[in-house]
């Protein structure tokens, strides 16, 4: 059974809204008191005025009133109850908001904590999904799980009066009901396999429409549109018959739970008729019973629609405890800080300590194999000083980036050590972060802001270095072309620039967090000529920067301290360009382009 569909034990669904409620009582208890109890309580007025009012046009009431006395009586009471489902309103959506931000950022803190290539355990559509419909209706359930306690408090005193009125009428009134905690408890299982189906669908969609965005460029060279709408195509299909199902059965309860308390309301009314032609029902009593039966009816509909609410929140709980992996699934409902109002709080950075300086960095037996495939990195082992140039080189599929990322935890290492100054690091992903680190992927991840916001991330706005960081990134001429130069807004993803200037972006991203360790991953591979000669000449005149470079570029290679040949997941050889280029036939013809890398290296 996958994570996605286990139940987990012991973790009630009743228990996750619970702690929800726990975390901010007074909204919830406002939402529950006005919403899910005055809500409920206010109809059953208007049922005894009118009894009172109509009795006494028969010298029945004990004190009568005329009709604008009637009419003062019930507009007083529907104007309470305006204003009582306003505050509702105000306190049930204050209450969503709350709720639904604590969740996801629980979720996105546990999230952020794993290993950057597997974060989540199903596509990031899928995840996205979950983070906006699951939590929708996880809230949705919150504010509803008050209700309960207004209907039985409705159904309590309506039976009262009834039964003081006409004890058999009012038992008819119970019928309904039972048939519809009868129906919903019957339909708990297909309810849970419906939502569940319908949401993974939704999610199939999310994370295919991310992919073909994201790959726009790459279908049109391969002139795939058709292909590509067609599996959409299918894809959606899935997702509507899913919905379909899902909507179809949810409003099949919806409408027994109406029509049972519709049914019943009619051998009421029946009855009722029959007792007023025998003299011993009023026109007032009448009155009440219609009242208080249309009144019942939607009670008895809407906690049809609880119960069902309630077992698609199950569900909804289940995909969300899901992303978490092995976090503990309480993780989803933390208390903490969630910064609605006021001033948000600063972007927290770790300043450089004397004991975050890098001397000696030492890797022994990295070893990591993908679960897909088998393919990885087996005991992979090396060493670099403080202003070292490390190249990391070989041929397509021979583990580079792979070893980049279990050196800096972005995959889970299997086996093996890493020592920081002689020390052991226990978590390399908790580690090998700024000061002491900083990384730039081969596609690296831009957002739709600013691009100086998407170079200091969070960085204070005033460093005096960023300035210092464009220029060594090769970035400044084209900061001086854009419109509105560092404050442009780059759109999605980058989408504004090129793939160079995404690169040296995420490079300057990297230089102004003034890491111990830079760390690149195929640097120049979208750059022109001679933009990647002054890169790299910049970079070369630093030599108090220690870096650990993925590259094939013969530029890159001349400046190697040391070179790090990779063949299939292990260390072909070790050492400098030279002596490798003498005894490895493997690195000649790396060196030649013989190895299916791309064109021959003009540099």
């Amino acid at each position: 059974m996958s994570a996605d569909t286990k139940r987990l034990p012991g973790l009630t669904t009743l228990r996750y809204l619970m702690r929800l409620a726990s975390f901010s009582p007074g909204l919830y208890l406002a939402s529950g008191l006005l919403a899910s109890t005055m809500f409920y309580l206010f109809p059953l007025v208007p049922g005894l005025i009118v009894q009172r009012f109509l009795d006494g046009l028969s010298d029945r009431a004990v004190a009568a009133f005329d009709l604008w006395g009637l009419l003062a009586l019930l507009v007083g009471v529907a104007l309470v109850r305006s204003v009582a489902l306003v505050g509702a309103a105000v306190a049930e959506i204050t209450l969503h908001l709350v709720a639904s931000t604590l969740i996801r950022k629980n979720l996105l803190e546990r999230i952020l904590k794993h290993p950057g290539a597997r974060a989540v355990p199903e596509s990031p559509g899928e995840a996205i999904s979950r983070f906006r419909d699951d939590v929708q209706v996880v809230v949705n359930s919150l504010s509803w799980t008050l209700d309960p306690i207004g209907q039985a408090v409705v159904t309590v005193i309506a039976l009262s009066v009834l039964i003081r009125v006409d004890a058999t009428l009012a038992l008819v009134v119970c019928v309904p009901i039972l048939v519809v905690l009868a129906i919903v408890n019957l339909a708990g299982q297909r309810i849970h396999r419906y939502r569940k189906a319908s949401q993974e669908s939704i999610g199939e969609v999310t994370g295919l429409l991310g992919e073909i965005f994201g790959a726009a460029q790459a279908v049109k060279v391969a002139n795939a549109e058709a292909r590509v709408i067609g599996y959409f195509k299918v894809v959606n299909e899935v997702r509507r018959r899913a919905a379909l199902n899902d909507l179809v059965f949810t409003q099949v309860l919806r409408s027994t739970s109406q029509n049972a308390a519709s049914v019943g309301t009619g051998i009421v009314l029946l009855l009722a008729a029959a007792k007023i032609r025998a003299g011993s029902f009023t026109v007032g009593d009448f009155a009440l019973f219609v009242s208080y039966l249309g009144w019942m009816t939607q009670v008895t509909s809407m906690f049809g629609f609880f119960l069902t609410q309630y077992r698609q929140a199950g569900v909804s709980f289940d995909r969300l405890v899901a992303l978490l992996q092995s976090e503990p699934p309480e993780e989803v409902t933390r208390h903490g800080p969630v910064y609605l109002r006021g001033k948000l709080p600063d972007a927290q950075y770790a300043a450089k300590s004397p004991e975050d300086r890098l001397e000696r960095l030492e890797a022994d037996g990295l070893t990591y194999h993908y679960p897909d495939s088998g393919r990885g990195i087996e005991g992979v082992g090396f060493e670099l000083e403080r202003g070292s140039f490390t190249v990391v080189t070989g041929r397509i599929g021979s583990g580079k980036t792979t070893l980049l990322r279990v050196l800096l935890g972005l995959l889970p290492m299997e086996s093996g050590e890493i020592r920081w100054n002689g020390r052991r690091v226990e978590d390399p992903a908790s580690f090998f972060v700024p000061p002491r680190a900083a990384y730039t992927p081969q596609v690296p991840r831009l957002f739709s802001e600013s691009l100086r916001d998407n170079i200091l991330m969070g960085l204070p706005a005033d460093r005096r270095d960023l300035d210092e960081a464009v220029r060594l990134a090769a970035l400044e001429r084209d900061v001086e072309q854009l419109d509105d130069g560092l404050e442009t807004i780059i759109g999605p993803r980058g989408a504004k620039l090129s793939g160079g200037q995404l690169q040296r972006s995420a490079t300057a991203r990297m230089f102004v967090r003034n890491a111990e360790l830079l760390v690149f991953d195929d640097l120049s591979s979208a750059l022109d000529v001679e933009t990647e000669r002054l890169l790299w000449r910049r970079i070369f005149a630093r030599r108090e920067l220690t870096c650990l470079v993925v590259s094939h570029r013969h530029t890159v290679l001349r400046q190697a301290t040391r070179v790090i040949l990779l063949r299939d997941g292990r260390v072909e050889a070790l050492g400098g360009l030279e002596e490798l280029l003498e005894t490895s036939e493997e690195m000649r013809r790396l060196w030649h382009g013989e190895t299916g890398n791309g064109q021959h290296d003009p540099s």
